[in-house]
């Protein structure tokens, strides 16, 4: 059953899903949504461009109706007014072509956005299946195509036979009118019956706008196992990334260990916690965190401090707020300031006890280190610099 899931396209398509098929020139697109945008700027371009066109007309058929001497016999001269009046007509239709040719190119980018794909050209023998081809006119897809031709077919059919029916008496008169008057009413009629079954269409787009991007999402779904195996390619195997992340962990964990020899003292939980502090008068503002560990790693930061002779200190609640509140390579916070002074302190007596004798230097007991930075005290945890801030240690 876990099987079958997976197989299911159950999954919305990643980026890199869309992307993909954006590149291939795969994208939504609505062809009612272009139709009617197309169809509505022709009407509202005759609208408005209809004195100029109507003008336009009246002097091309005038001049062809024109027959003269001179033309009858000269007929180069008839044939350069015949290209001289195709040429009227074509200059004072060509605003209306362009802005058509425009629409048409601009129309289908409304959904989908503009793409160009070079892939698209590419010849697909597949598409060349009859079964695959049978099974795509009995698709659902083809289906819903059937039923919305059906819909516009009867949708435009009714709006039509409501204007027709609504404008029949003007239609009837039009043989009583005058010539001019006849003609400048049919070109009425003509347009706004346009118009308004054309707006009629916006209903049909206002349906499949939403259908096309519904079925675009659902074609590139995706199974559980594809968003598995893309998530491998794209961001790495889960497995290697995390052999990837032990390996660096591990050269971390030696790079630390290797600067413990050079720490100054090791302070102690004494077993949970260990944190390894150096300090040089030249070059450090204050002392430095080199190497830090819980538990285990505790104890190899002891064990290997032990090896080199560094001097390891018990202090459990000053280990607790340092391993809190450092992090590697980074100076200790300044609220902990005077509590590791006295520690080094202690460590550079021992060293001169050690090498000339004297004194045994007393080992520090009570250390200003506040409670808000042991992360085992009750009261409650303010940030470091709030604690600096104040300038009190509890």
């Amino acid at each position: 059953m876990a099987e079958d899931s997976d197989l299911e396209k159950t999954e919305q398509a990643s980026s890199k899903r869309l992307e993909e098929a954006r590149k291939e020139g795969d994208v939504p697109r609505s062809r009612e949504l272009a139709t009617v945008t197309v169809l509505f700027t022709a009407g509202l371009t005759i609208l408005i461009m209809s004195e100029h066109l109507n003008q336009a007309l009246k002097t091309t058929m005038s001049a062809g109706l024109q027959f003269d001497r001179t033309a009858a016999f000269e007929p180069t001269v008839l044939l350069m007014r015949t290209a001289d009046s195709i040429s009227s007509l074509l200059t004072a239709f060509a605003p209306l072509a362009l802005i058509l040719v425009a629409v048409a190119i601009a129309a289908p980018v409304l959904v989908g956005g503009w793409i160009f794909s070079g892939k698209a050209f590419v010849p697909q023998f597949s598409r060349l299946n009859p079964i695959k081809g049978l099974t795509n006119i009995i698709s659902k897809n083809s289906l819903v195509e059937l039923v919305k031709s059906i819909a516009k077919v009867m949708l435009v059919g009714i709006v039509a036979y409501v204007v027709i029916s609504h404008d029949m008496e003007p239609i009837l008169t039009l043989s009583t009118l005058p010539l001019k008057s006849s003609i400048a009413q049919v070109g009425s009629l003509m347009l706004t019956g346009f118009l308004t079954i054309v707006s009629t269409l916006v209903f049909i787009a206002a349906i499949d706008v939403p259908y096309q991007l519904y079925h675009y999402a659902n074609k590139l779904k995706m199974t559980k196992e594809e968003v598995r195996q893309e998530s491998k390619e794209s961001d790495g195997n889960p497995e290697i990334k995390a052999k990837i992340r032990q390996q660096q962990r591990e050269m971390a964990k030696r790079r630390m260990m290797s600067e413990i020899p050079n720490a100054d003292v090791v302070i102690t939980n004494p077993t949970h916690y260990a944190v390894a502090i150096k300090y040089q008068d030249e070059g450090m503002r204050a002392p430095v965190v080199v190497a830090k560990g819980a538990d285990e790693v505790a104890l190899k930061i002891r064990e290997v401090a032990g090896e080199h002779k560094v001097l390891i200190m018990e202090s459990p609640k000053l280990a607790r707020a340092l391993y809190a509140h450092t992090e590697l390579g980074n100076e200790i916070p300044e609220a902990l300031y005077s509590a590791v002074a006295e520690i080094l302190a202690y460590v550079f007596q021992m060293r001169i006890f050690k090498k000339d004798g004297g004194f045994y230097p007393e080992i520090p007991t009570t250390l200003a280190v506040p409670d808000a930075l042991d992360p085992h005290s009750l009261l409650p945890a303010p940030s470091v610099s709030d604690i600096e801030d104040s300038g009190v240690f509890i």
